[in-house]
């Protein structure tokens, strides 16, 4: 299996968490519901953001990690795409983060129940 099938796999796995994400983000907007003014376009925003200096960062040290030899690669299993020395097939880990994280974040996050009022009978008989 080459490192684009491999990465195939997880990339479609990451896309379909990150459109839940924003479909819960349209809902959440839709409802009138805005917890901490967060968006779809605002988030969509962020990772993106994110997205852009996790990909410097990685061609980055990528580059050096090959470089000095700590990573290889099997050239029958790669592309023959590069960034320095970095083959194109090692940005996906970094995209699959910029773009997970964030999902999982907003699918897993804790919906805080409107506060309840005391009944009669638990209140202070001041």
């Amino acid at each position: 299996m080459t490192y684009w099938a491999l990465n195939a796999w997880f990339l479609a796995v990451v896309a379909v968490v990150a459109l839940l994400a924003v479909v819960r983000l349209d809902r959440r907007r839709a409802s009138g519901s805005r917890s901490a003014g967060l968006t779809a376009g605002t988030w969509l925003l962020a990772v993106g953001g994110g997205l852009v200096v996790l990909l410097l960062m990685t061609a980055l040290f990528d580059n050096i990690m090959i470089g000095i030899g700590l990573v290889g690669y099997d050239p029958e299993l790669i592309s023959g795409a590069f960034i320095g020395i970095a083959p194109l097939e090692d940005f996906a880990y970094a995209i699959a983060a910029a773009v997970l994280l964030p999902s999982l974040w907003v699918l897993l996050e804790r919906r805080t129940p409107a506060p309840v009022s005391p009944s009669p009978s638990q209140e202070d008989p001041a």
